[in-house]
């Protein structure tokens, strides 16, 4: 498909090459190109292209030359007004008008006066297209009046008073300059106790004797006529009180005396201004000067503030120490109160100046010229602010539009002419004038109404010859109306071009981003409107880039020696290269022991002045290469090792090439300490934004010493450069003198844009804002513009000052809204911003969710769903839903505390949730609530419901009470958490003989009313062991265990003293117990060794009577148990440890566990408590630290392990 420039939608691309070509833009701003070809017949309205200044100073000494300079086809003629009424230059022969010009040359150094030609003029270039005015040009004289003269009575004065020396300066045009001087012309000095004010006056806070001098002379001078004026010197004498009595008796007649104050240390005072109060009125964009003069003794110093804000910090500056307060750029926001504060020993004092800042016009769209075709429509835009607001009028050739001919295809809105259905007679050029009382603007814009066929104005059969992987750029440049489309072809065949390859400008350029050999050929460009078509060829080349491919090397050479640099060049065969050698980037010396033979250059007896850096350049018409080697001498003979180190500063740093956004460096640099400076390091400061701060700017090679610098509009930029080598990094320049770029408007808006809102009723809306560096001038503003996003409304806009936050009240409650924000300046709007999204603000939901229904899982757990709350009652950002849940409690407990109520919240829009933890056997109550970002909704109607029973916890406590031969009582304590009714309790018991055996279960079921129980028929003298659990419906809870013995029969004991008191008896016991001891050093040993403990003896010897048939291949599992009732169930009670005398043994008091023979690790239970931990053996201690120390166990207790 072919490939067409549509002009009205595409953009010039940035960032590419220029070309010096006519660049036709959209239809609305089309700029007729003042070609010679097109100027022979192409009709154009007149337009000024030069004037002389609004406010126009002449010098009387010299003609008068008032400028007016336009262009147009025909030639436009001119005409001129004087005071409102037509100036017939004819009849004044001092007056004639240049040639081809409507410039005026009044010749007064003849004869006539300047005074003569005083007025407002006005020039009117007119042609049958048009007419154009000039502003209202105020010629004026520049006067520099003499002194009046006067009698200067000497001034004595006591020693410490104030005086004012007062200059009255005679009225000039432009007002004079004033300074002080002596009869020697040498200035005086000044100081915080003397100095000028800004009317002249030579102020001092307090005399000293030193101030007696005969010739203070104040000096007007006048710079448009380069004339000096100057006053009567005046006599001032400083005498101390002694002397001025002396003086007053003598001189009295003929001596004026300047008060008669005492010396004595004084509070300040003002000397100006006035009064407490007083105002100042500037203008937007001048320089607001604020001044506060004050005597006292010791010498006031000032300070200054603003009441209702800060100074402006990179606009404020103070001159004449600090008396004077000077902000540039004024503008609004400038304007408020500002105080100025003078501060001594014995006291302060102050004055208000209050500040308005009024605005002469200003424009914020200027009218541009229209080019229209019959029939099109267009539009002429004028708009300006200023304080007042300006009054906009418009104008056709010169006359108001009101009395001008009527035009049917014209329309006036305001601010705004409408041109609707053009026709060739609606050409005209068009006058904006925006007036406030401080002054006006005047703008012409002409609508010129052409019929044209396409012409294209790049000359035929234009040869481009571009390297290879460079972008080529084939120009087209053209003229119609209607504005012609373009289109390429490439070939004879008309080969259509294709997007995803070139690049088309709205100027018609074509460009091939990348040229490849491929590329070569002829292509067409074809222009074509509604009257017409025209085309033209140009031909494209590609060349091999010109190469270095065998380049100079870094050489170190002795002293009378001779180095050669080689520079092998590769190049295209159709153009001729010329290789040229350097010296330090200038030409190699004239000196006859360079010589340059094909690739080589050569240098013989080699001198220090030799060393340096040499760089071979190959240039062609179409590129240049370079490459450069560093030539170091050194002496022939050994020498000390030369010092190497870092470099020195370099120095003498100089600007030039000052543009507005580049600037040349250059610098020299130091020496290099014997290693070679390999790059320079560029910084930057900003002494505006951020003084003190330096940035990095650029880095250059070590063989370079300028520098071309790319620059940000209004930085107020110093530079520094460091040298770099081997050793490492030199010390900072000296700072470059400072260099001020021009103003520009921003070129990106704020960033992290947002809008939330604080109250249901509004939208606050944040943003990251600019820096100083960013904002690219003075007066930096933001235009926050916002409208709802489901809605037709227009944008509405407000312009804040330099902050980042702005609240939009009256909105209705969590509604989207697209918002944007852009920043601007004196200068101009940043692009258009990017459109963000925000909420208004969130409000409490106002539905509950409804439909809550409760299914009960388990005894501990419950299932909650719900229906969703319909999303326009959320008012807000859905959070998600929070169940509020509470156990009901009795009527007593009720009383003595308060309901505890639970919650859980289920993120987004989830409809149900799960309930954990619950208590068996309880009663609940719940309600469901929506949560947003403001808070929670109503709950909703509140649900009970009820768990069933679960099994119940272990029995409090069990006791054995009063052991006998052949019975034992057993009492306890129900379950603290019965969690159900309790059907009845489990009592097992078996018996354990002394080598731990135990013997056969006896099962024994008692109701749950019980808690005592006897039983009896036992044998006497027997330890045993039992297990004690309750039950509910729902199951067996967690059991106790508890050991006991009966006691021993009188005849058994006695037979037992009979055998104990014989001899061979004691003797075998004390053998036993010499074994056991042994025994006992040889276990302690192996414990602290780290040895294992017989883990699964014990538990073969001490198993559950239930778990003990299983097999460990068995794949079922045994009754379900706590983590505490096994540690119990697998370890009988120790022989020879008493129990307490009721013989009450409860559960914890047990001394072994698991921890013993686990890992260290707590056991980990379920939410009913069944144990979920897992069982091993017991691992080798660590070394002994705190509460875990390893114990050897006591002999008593080894001896009763091995009964």
């Amino acid at each position: 498909m072919l490939f067409k420039i549509m002009l009205r939608k595409k953009r010039l691309s940035a960032g590419r090459v220029p070309l010096v070509i006519f660049l036709c833009q959209v239809i609305s701003a089309l700029e007729v190109p003042l070609d010679p070809k097109l100027l022979e017949d192409l009709v154009q309205p007149p337009t000024i292209t030069q004037q002389s200044p609004k406010d126009y100073i002449i010098d009387p000494r010299e003609n008068i030359v008032i400028q007016c300079e336009a262009k147009g086809k025909p030639p436009p003629s001119f005409s001129w007004t004087r005071n409102g009424t037509h100036f017939d230059i004819d009849k004044d022969p001092l007056v004639t008008m240049k040639p081809g010009s409507g410039t005026l040359i009044i010749n007064i150094m003849s004869e006539g006066k300047a005074e003569t030609y005083e007025g407002i003029y006005q020039c009117t270039a007119r042609n049958e297209r048009g007419a154009a005015i000039s502003n209202n040009i105020v010629v004026r004289p520049s006067r520099s009046p003499l002194w009046t003269k006067e009698k200067l009575e000497p001034l004595t004065l006591q020693n410490g008073q104030p005086l004012v020396l007062p200059c009255r300066p005679p009225i000039g045009l432009p007002p004079a300059i004033i300074f002080w001087m002596d009869n020697s012309f040498q200035r005086l000095p000044q100081s915080e106790r003397v100095s000028q004010g800004l009317n002249g006056d030579l102020y001092f806070s307090n005399v000293l004797p030193e101030d007696t001098r005969e010739d203070y002379i104040c000096y007007a001078r006048f710079n448009h006529t380069q004339t000096i004026q100057q006053k009567q010197p005046i006599s001032v004498k400083v005498i101390s009180v002694d002397e001025l009595n002396d003086t007053i008796a003598a001189n009295l007649s003929d001596t004026e005396f300047y008060g008669a104050k005492s010396s004595r240390e004084r509070p300040p005072s003002f000397l100006t201004p006035q009064g407490n109060t007083s105002h100042k009125e500037e203008l937007r964009g001048n320089v607001l000067s604020l001044e506060c003069i004050a005597e006292g003794l010791p010498t006031p110093i000032i300070y200054w503030v603003k009441e209702d804000g800060t100074l402006p910090i990179n606009r404020t500056f103070y001159r004449n120490f600090k008396k004077t307060l000077q902000i540039i750029h004024v503008s609004e926001a400038d304007s408020g109160n500002y105080q100025c504060i003078a501060k001594n020993a014995l006291g302060a004092i102050h004055h208000t100046i209050s500040v308005t800042v009024k605005a002469a016009p200003y424009w914020i769209m200027a009218p541009q010229n229209l080019v229209l075709s019959p029939g099109e429509d267009g539009s002429l835009i004028c708009r300006a602010n200023g304080n007042p607001k300006p009054r906009i009028s418009w104008l056709t050739n010169g006359v108001p539009t009101e009395i001008a001919p009527d035009d049917p295809s014209r329309k006036i809105d305001g601010d705004t002419i409408i041109f609707s259905n053009v026709q060739e007679r609606s050409s005209a050029v068009y006058q904006c004038n925006a007036s406030n009382e401080y002054g006006y603007l005047l703008a012409n814009a002409f609508v010129n109404v052409l019929a044209e066929p396409p012409r294209i104005l790049t000359s035929a059969n234009t040869l481009y010859q571009v390297i290879a992987n460079r972008p080529a750029l084939l120009d087209c440049a053209f003229f119609g109306s209607p504005l012609p489309t373009i289109e390429w072809f490439k070939g004879t065949k008309g080969r259509a071009l294709h997007e995803d390859i070139y690049v088309l400008h709205e100027n018609g350029t074509l460009e091939i981003p990348v040229a490849q050999k491929d590329s070569t050929g002829t292509y067409t460009c074809v222009a074509r409107n509604k009257l017409g078509m025209a085309k033209n060829e140009v031909h494209l080349e590609i060349k091999d880039p010109t190469r270095i491919i065998k380049q100079p090397e870094y050489a170190v050479v002795q002293r009378g020696s001779t180095v050669s640099f080689e520079c092998k060049v590769r190049h295209d065969y159709t153009l001729i290269p010329t290789v040229t050698w350097l010296k330090d980037n200038g030409e190699l010396p004239n000196d006859e022991r360079f010589t340059v033979d094909k690739d080589l250059l050569v240098v013989a007896d080699v001198s220090d002045d030799d060393g340096g850096t040499y760089t071979c350049v190959a240039n062609t018409t179409l590129d240049k290469v370079s490459a450069s080697a560093v030539l170091s001498v050194v002496a022939p003979t050994p020498t000390p090792a030369p010092i190497y180190d870092v470099p020195n500063p370099p120095f003498d740093l100089e600007l030039t090439n000052q543009l507005d956004k580049s600037v040349q460096l250059s610098w020299t640099p130091g020496d290099d300490n014997n290693s070679p400076i390999t790059k320079f390091i560029i910084e930057y400061e900003d002494g505006m934004h951020e003084a003190g701060l330096w940035h990095h700017q650029a880095e250059v090679s070590g063989t370079q010493t300028t520098a071309q610098l790319q620059l940000s509009p209004y930085v107020n930029y110093s530079f520094r450069v460091t040298a770099v080598n081997s050793i490492g990094r030199s010390l900072p320049s000296e700072a470059s003198e400072q260099y001020l770029t021009k103003a520009a408007e921003p070129e990106k808006n704020p960033t992290a844009v947002e809008g939330l809102g604080s109250e249901p009723d509004n939208l606050v809306i944040t943003w990251k804002p600019l820096n100083g560096f960013e904002s690219n001038g003075p007066g930096l503003q933001y235009k926050v513009s916002w409208r709802q996003k489901d809605g037709d409304d227009e944008w509405t806009s407000v312009l804040v000052a330099n902050v980042s936050k702005y609240i939009v009240s009256g909105t209705p409650t969590f509604v989207p809204y697209l918002i944007k924000v852009q920043a601007l300046n004196d200068a101009g709007f940043a692009p258009e911003p990017a459109v963000v999204m925000g909420h208004s603000g969130e409000d409490l939901p106002m539905v509950a969710p409804g439909n809550v229904r409760v299914n009960v899982v388990n005894s501990t757990l419950a299932e909650v769903h719900w229906d969703p709350v319909p999303l326009k009652s959320i008012r807000g950002h859905l959070q998600g839903y929070r169940i509020y849940y509470w156990k009901a409690q009795s009527s007593s407990k009720r009383n003595r505390r308060h309901i505890e109520k639970k919650i859980l919240t289920f993120q987004g829009s989830k409809t149900h949730g799960m309930l954990p933890g619950l208590e068996p056997f309880s009663h609940y109550t719940l309600n469901v609530r929506v949560v947003n970002g403001k808070g929670e909704g109503p709950a909703s109607p509140d649900r009970a419901f009820h768990t069933p029973e679960g099994v119940p916890s272990a029995p409090s406590s069990l006791k054995i009470l009063n052991p006998t031969l052949d019975s034992l009582t057993l009492e306890w304590d129900p379950p603290s958490h019965p969690n159900g009714i309790l059907t009845e309790y489990t009592l097992k018991y078996q018996p354990i003989n002394s080598t731990h055996e135990l013997g056969p279960v006896v099962d024994l079921k008692i109701p749950a009313n019980k808690t005592r129980w006897t039983l009896k028929n036992l044998n006497f003298s027997t330890r045993y062991k039992f297990y004690f659990y309750a039950q509910t419906s729902a199951g067996s809870g967690s059991q106790i265990t508890e050991e006991a013995i009966t006691t021993v029969d009188e005849a058994m004991a006695s037979r037992q003293v009979d055998i104990a008191t014989q001899g061979w008896f004691i003797g075998l016991m004390c053998a036993v117990a010499l074994l056991i001891l042994i025994l006992l050093i040889v276990c302690f040993i192996r414990r602290n060794k780290g040895g294992k403990y017989p883990v699964k003896e014990k538990e073969d010897a001490h198993a559950d009577p239930e778990i003990q048939p299983m097999k460990e291949d068995d794949g079922t599992f045994g009754e379900y148990r706590s983590f505490e009732s096994d540690a119990e169930d697998h370890k009988p009670l120790k022989k020879g440890s008493r129990t307490p005398s009721d013989r009450t043994v409860k559960k914890e008091d047990s001394d072994d566990s698991l921890v013993d023979y686990g890992e260290g690790v707590n056991g980990q239970f379920n939410e009913d408590g069944s144990f979920i931990g897992q069982y091993s053996g017991k691992k080798e201690k660590e070394p002994a630290e705190g509460n875990e120390s390893s114990e050897a166990p006591s002999p008593v207790n080894a001896m009763n392990s091995f009964v």
